[in-house]
């Protein structure tokens, strides 16, 4: 929000300067994001007399100027202004200055063959208005040589962030109020120009939904002349920003900028039948201010008289019912609406303005006779005409809050000790009501007070919080005691490994488009947002699949050839008892090139599936997951390819992953190329580790040396390799170690719908060497485990 020192001080009785104002304003809470000082701006831009002018001997649209600058000798200028002639006064920029409206610096240069130092200039080339046609024209005694920023009067703008809590502040005067309280100033009382009025129009006006506008005020003022704004009301606006457009218009925004009040300014022969604030019909329609139709439903509020809409309520006016320079007669519109129901219409037709900043965020319902009366005052000394009685239709919120208050809070909760007179001097000044038991009512336009807690923060922030001293916590005596939770302590190690096997970390949205939310969605329904940041992110993500992908799809479109993602975080569902379920997850996808092509390998080489499942089970193991007990099953979901897909489970049920490449459908819906793997651990359904000591035991080598023994088994072709190496191992877990597949063959020599598997098994001894007999033994365990798959040893 932008205001300039001029405005404030209409509301606000001080000697301050910009820099005593803008760190009271920090100090308050309220953010300067910036000061703009016109005096920068016109810097070496001054006020010269133009002596002679003579037409350019190679130009007839040109003119060779002599201008006196106050410097003694007088300089020359070539001009292309038609308003340019010897007598007159104007603003001569230097060279060396920069020219505000499009950044170009000045210098001495020839024109056409003739010296010119420096440009005559007009309103638009300094900002100061539209006006292109001629030069800027100075009365007879502006004094020559005198730098034009000090003629002219610089007045600095001040850009204020005001958060969305705070929406008393979204009016110059609000900030003023502050100010005053923090002992800036005095505030002034709103002054309204009195006037007289004739008798309200029956009828005129009325409210058929008051739910979304409780209130709905209005005043008729007849025979009006508009016209453009004076020049006082025309800095103002464009102080903020804002663009004059006429006199009736420029007084609401006025209004709204000044006081935090939005208004509308109808043209009553634009007008047939009442004014009234009801629900749109679904389907019907309106053309806004802004050229744009939009398409209304049952939900939304608007201002329509017998035959159509002419108001989004709360957001913007119609185009059909704006007032113009003809315009007589106006019906002044001042409402109060529910902050929600304009909030969520704004989101649905995409469409944000001032008016719906702050109706949104609750506008001050005590202001809108005041407001009214105000802008009717303004109108009829600026624009003339009679104006009616105000007509009321319904009434605002009028119950305010009473919060019982304990002055002790403020040292408890805000850590600084203020007197109590002093709290109840900061808590008036801010307008609240203190009674003698510490009874403190609100005042209406203070949405954010819900509690004690929060009147010790207006104290508090009023006071001063470079006032509140730095305090040590306690601590407790000896070592301090770990803090990180187990669930804290997995995810670190887990984020270390992966970094670790060369993936790189990403971090998206928790937020989904509904469509790639939906195509991850499992039986358990999606979570999607009432009120979300953008359409595009509604729904929370079931998987962090979705945002890898397309985090993997930009990566590519901007030319990465190879893409090694891993993240983090939660995956979101809706609980069946409505309240949001969270579940920690570590998603992976590796897309693009595994090796880049070389003289070694030739071409490029892809990820595959084996790639994903052995990242799953070095990550698997990484979290203390029992990987050798691990039963390696498929339906890893339809996002993923069957075949070359899978599921690490304990058990039958409990799916601790998911890995495999990517179904060509889901790269489909991501619009990425393929083929891409991805995996997806499931931290949840990993059991915690029992009794794990703080440091692991002493490695002590194996006396023996271990022995080695190959066996070939001819297996059904369906046959995991994993559930053969997983019986192998479990032939005689005493002596059996490490099971290793080598070979896998299918082909000449293999009967049909089978194949062969060989394995090479580790036999580790204790205390003394394996005789023949136990290998023999041991041997023919590992034949009858194999029988039980259906595997028979090859001759």
């Amino acid at each position: 929000m932008k205001f300039s020192l001029t405005w404030l001080k209409d509301y606000l009785e001080t000697t301050a300067t910009v820099t005593e104002i803008c760190d009271a304003l920090n100090a308050i809470g309220l953010e300067v994001e910036g000061v703009e000082d016109p005096a920068e701006k016109l810097a070496g831009f001054r006020i010269a007399h133009v002596l002679t002018a003579a037409r350019h001997p190679d130009a007839d649209k040109l003119q060779v100027l002599t201008v006196d600058t106050g410097d003694g000798a007088p300089l020359q200028v070539v001009c292309g202004a038609p308003n340019a002639r010897a007598g007159m006064k104007g603003v001569l920029g230097l060279p060396g200055a920069t020219v505000p409206a499009n950044g170009m610096v000045l210098r001495k240069s020839a024109i056409r063959g003739v010296e010119s130092n420096g440009m005559m200039c007009s309103t638009r080339e300094l900002e100061l208005g539209d006006d292109h046609d001629g030069i800027i024209e100075l009365p007879d005694d502006a004094p020559v040589g005198t730098a034009f920023a000090d003629y002219h009067g610089s007045d600095p703008v001040i850009e204020v962030a005001v958060t969305p809590n705070r929406p008393d502040c979204m009016g110059v005067y609000g900030i003023a109020r502050d100010l005053a309280a923090k002992g800036l100033g005095t505030l002034k009382p709103i002054a309204i120009p009195t006037f007289s009025t004739s008798r309200a129009i029956p009828g005129a006006i009325r409210t058929d939904d008051p739910e979304g506008c409780p209130a709905f005020y209005g005043r008729v003022i007849a025979g009006v002349k508009n016209g453009p704004s004076p020049d006082w009301l025309q800095a103002r606006l464009k102080s903020a920003g804002q663009r004059p457009i006429s006199l009736l218009v420029d007084l609401t925004n006025y209004l709204m900028l000044g006081y935090g009040r939005p208004a509308h300014v109808y043209d009553m022969a634009k007008l047939q039948g009442a004014v009234v604030a009801r629900r749109a019909k679904d389907g019907e329609q309106v053309l806004a201010l802004n050229e744009k139709t939009y398409t209304l439903d049952a939900e939304m509020v608007v201002i329509a008289d017998d035959v159509q809409v002419h108001d989004i309520a709360g957001i913007m006016g119609g185009e059909h019912s704006g007032v113009s320079e003809s315009t007589t007669d106006v019906l002044l519109e001042i409402a109060y609406f529910d902050p929600a129901r304009i909030g969520a219409t704004g989101r649905k037709l995409g469409l944000s303005s001032d008016a719906r900043t702050r109706f949104e965020r609750g506008v001050d319902p005590e202001f809108l006779d005041a407001g009214l009366d105000l802008l009717t005052g303004l109108i009829v000394e600026l624009a003339g005409g009679t104006p009616s009685e105000v007509m009321r239709a319904g009434s605002p919120p009028s119950d305010p809050k009473v919060v019982a208050f304990d002055p002790g809070l403020t040292l408890r909760l805000g850590g600084v000790e203020v007197p109590e007179g002093e709290q109840k001097r900061i808590l008036e000044s801010l307008g609240f009501a203190v009674g003698a038991d510490w009874q403190v009512t609100c005042p209406l336009r203070r949405h954010d007070i819900e509690g004690p807690a929060d009147l010790v923060e207006e104290v508090v922030r009023i006071h001063g919080l470079d006032k509140v001293e730095s305090v040590a916590l306690p601590r407790a005596e000896g070592v301090a005691r770990p803090t990180a939770t187990p669930q804290q302590k997995l995810e670190r190690g887990l984020r270390r490994a992966a970094a670790a096997s060369g993936l790189n970390e990403a971090v998206t949205w928790s937020f989904l488009p509904e469509w790639a939310a939906q195509h991850f969605a499992s039986d358990q329904p999606l979570w999607v947002l009432a009120n979300p940041i953008s359409e595009d992110l509604k729904a929370m993500r079931p998987s962090l699949l979705p945002g890898l992908l397309m985090a993997a799809k930009r990566n590519a479109d901007r030319g990465a050839a190879s893409s090694r993602l891993f993240e983090i975080g939660r995956r979101y569902f809706r609980s069946p008892d409505g309240l949001s379920d969270e579940k920690p997850t570590l998603g992976i996808v590796l897309a693009g090139e595994k090796t880049p092509r070389g003289w070694q390998q030739g071409k490029a080489k892809p990820f595959d599936a084996f790639d994903a499942k052995a990242l799953a089970l070095q990550l698997l193991e990484a979290a203390g997951a029992p990987v050798a007990n691990l039963m390696v099953m498929g339906e890893a979901g339809p996002q993923f390819h069957p075949r070359p897909s899978a599921t690490p489970r304990l058990g039958p049920k409990v799916v601790l992953a998911r890995f495999g490449m990517v179904h060509p459908a889901t790269l489909k819906a991501f619009d990425a190329d393929g083929p891409i793997a991805a995996v997806e651990l499931f931290l949840d359904a990993i059991p915690a580790k029992k009794g794990a000591a703080f440091a692991r035991p002493g490695f002590t080598p194996p006396a023996l040396q271990a022995v080695t023994r190959d066996f070939a088994f001819l297996v059904p072709a369906s046959l995991a390799a994993g559930d053969l190496v997983r019986a192998v191992q479990g032939a005689d877990k005493a002596s059996i170690t490490v099971v290793r597949v080598f070979d896998v063959f299918a082909g000449q020599g293999v009967p049909e719908g089978h194949k062969s598997v060989a394995v090479e098994v580790t036999l580790q001894p204790g205390d003394v060497s394996f005789k023949d007999a136990e290998l023999k033994a041991i041997a023919e365990k590992v034949v009858a485990a194999a029988a039980k798959l259906g595997g028979e040893l090859r001759g």
